[in-house]
Order: C-alpha cells, then sequence, then structure tokens
C-alpha cells in the first residue's frame, strides 16, 4: 500500500512482480490469493504481470557476463559444509550478513570449467570490488535516509561471496531482483527496513551489470503484539483472514499506521 501510494503521488507506476523461481515454494492457489488481497486492498497494476519463473534466459545471460569479467566460480558447498569450515567464531568478526552466513570461500579456487549442474555460482567478493568503482545509493527511508556510499572492506568482510545462482533454480534474489528492475526500468525500490542491509549487494550488481541504481525506500516491519514482525513462516495472520473477519481496507491501512486514501 506504501508503495502504491508513493507510486501514485509521483505521477508513476505499481508494478507487480511474481517472484517463483523456487518452484518448491510456488502454487497457482497463493499467487491467485496475492491478486485476490492487492486488488481488495484497492491496489491496481500494469498487465502482463513479469514472472521470474520465464527469465531465467536473462539470469544466465547476466551470470554469464560477470563470468567473462572472472568474478564467479562454482560452489558444491551446502550447508552443513559452510557451518563446519567457518569453525568457532573469533570475537569482533561478523558470522552472517545479508545473504546469510559468510562464506568461507572454500570453492573459491575452482574455475568455472569445472562447474557442473548441481553446483551453485557465486560472486568472488573480493574481485567484484576491484573490477569497478564503487559507487553509492540514496535512501529515504525514515530511519536511513541519506547517501550511503559502498565500502570495499565492507562488502568483503560482512557480506562476502554471495550466491548468484543456487541449485536447481537458475538464479538468486539478489541477482535476479537486479535485473528485473533494470528491464523494468524500475526507479524507486519501496521494501521492509529487513532488507536495508542487502541493498549493498543489490547496488554492487547493478554496478557489475551496467544498470541505473533506483533510489530506495526502506520502510518499518509490521509487528504483533508482542513486537515480533509478522512473517508467513511463523503462520501471521493473512490479509484475506482480517477480511474474513469483517476488516474494510481501511481498517488494514489504520493498523498498519497508513493515512487515510
Amino acid at each position: 500500500m506504501l508503495a502504491h501510494g508513493m507510486a501514485r503521488a509521483a505521477g508513476g507506476q505499481f508494478l507487480l512482480r511474481i517472484e517463483d523461481i523456487d518452484q518448491s515454494r510456488s502454487r497457482p492457489a497463493w499467487e491467485k490469493q496475492i491478486y485476490d488481497d492487492l486488488h481488495w486492498l484497492g491496489l491496481d497494476w500494469p498487465l502482463p504481470v513479469m514472472r521470474q519463473s520465464e527469465r531465467l534466459q536473462r539470469y544466465s545471460e547476466a551470470v554469464a557476463h560477470l563470468t567473462e569479467m572472472g568474478l564467479t566460480y562454482p560452489c558444491r558447498c551446502n550447508r552443513a559444509d559452510i557451518e563446519a569450515a567457518a569453525g568457532a567464531p573469533q570475537e569482533g568478526v561478523p558470522q552472517f550478513g545479508p545473504d546469510g552466513r559468510i562464506y568461507p570461500g572454500t570453492c573459491r579456487h575452482r574455475a568455472m570449467s569445472e562447474a557442473r549442474p548441481e553446483d551453485a555460482i557465486r560472486l568472488d567478493m573480493r574481485k567484484a570490488t576491484e573490477a569497478v568503482e564503487l559507487s553509492s545509493f540514496y535512501e529515504t527511508g525514515e530511519a536511513h535516509a541519506a547517501e550511503h556510499p559502498l565500502d570495499r572492506d565492507d562488502l568483503i568482510e560482512t557480506v562476502g561471496d554471495i550466491i548468484l545462482v543456487r541449485r536447481n533454480m537458475g538464479g538468486s534474489y539478489h541477482l535476479s531482483v537486479v535485473v528485473d528492475d533494470g528491464d523494468q526500468g524500475i526507479t524507486h525500490v519501496v521494501r521492509g527496513e529487513d532488507l536495508f542491509e542487502a541493498t549493498r549487494i543489490h547496488v554492487l550488481l547493478q554496478t557489475l551489470l551496467g544498470l541505473p541504481v533506483p533510489v530506495f525506500h526502506h520502510h518499518r516491519l509490521i509487528r504483533d503484539a508482542g513486537g515480533k514482525r509478522l512473517a508467513k513462516r511463523d503462520d501471521a495472520r493473512s490479509i484475506a483472514r482480517y477480511r474474513e473477519e469483517g476488516a474494510s481496507p481501511a481498517d488494514i491501512r489504520a493498523m498498519v499506521g497508513l493515512p487515510e486514501n
């Protein structure tokens, strides 16, 4: 609702995208509920809707470009391997970043010519930050409003070698949203503040791929009465549940702290 309102106020368009590269977590019924819920809230968008599962070739092209730059390598490690390789945490050394546990570099020596179908593909962060002049991004969200320059040491130490292609998926969240934003001409990204730290990854990929950097707006998260963020994995109450219990779109706006239309 916030993104829709900001787009309208700026004379722009609100775009809906179906991010379904992880087919194990995608169902037609869940997608239909997205459309039903958002229409009920009064949101609309241009058609056709972009669907990531139909864009795997575009993600492959982006990875090929990064590979030609010498910035990628295949990774055969699973989560248990990474946990074991990380060893005992050292005091003051970050263990987790916006892409999860910071990868210890076990497969960094492998060449792309050794890649197997079951491998993931990672970005060599040290090489990537040396390949381009690092830029910055502008944030308009209340908690982080400022210009944020990328820092090479920060990216290496607190982000690490991110996954560009996950096993059996043809892409990753970070790669796919960057390519999609570029192809859709996105000028402003509006999303929850839990993704603020990931913005460094996206801006770096945009720079490496020669894509424009949009303006970012990270809003506060919706939380329950106990202060816990609402999340699907916790079976949080859905928009449909509120609707079934008699709530109106105006009630939802008030609940999340947005002004009336």
